[in-house]
């Protein structure tokens, strides 16, 4: 096995005002996790690396820890902390 997968990952909320997009692409080796990606997307993007600890990454609308491994045609998306009352 081998090779590597892109993936679109969704931005919400301060996310998407602070990077100017709704989505970005990544590309990463097979058998990546979800705790690769958040990596990468803060490595390219620092407004993103300013949040990074608060993130939650969502695969296919499932929140997920770290460790989870990513397959490709995943969905995935970074969502920020929800504030509220």
């Amino acid at each position: 096995m081998g090779g590597s997968s892109d993936f679109g990952v969704k931005l919400f909320a301060s996310l998407r005002e602070a990077v100017g997009s709704q989505e970005v692409t990544v590309s990463l080796p097979a058998g990546s996790t979800a705790g690769d990606l958040l990596q990468a997307v803060a490595a390219a993007y620092p407004e993103v690396a300013r949040q990074r600890q608060a993130l939650s990454v969502a695969v296919d609308r499932v929140i997920r820890g770290a460790e989870h491994v990513l397959t490709p045609g995943a969905e995935v998306a970074l969502l920020p902390p929800v504030g509220g009352g």
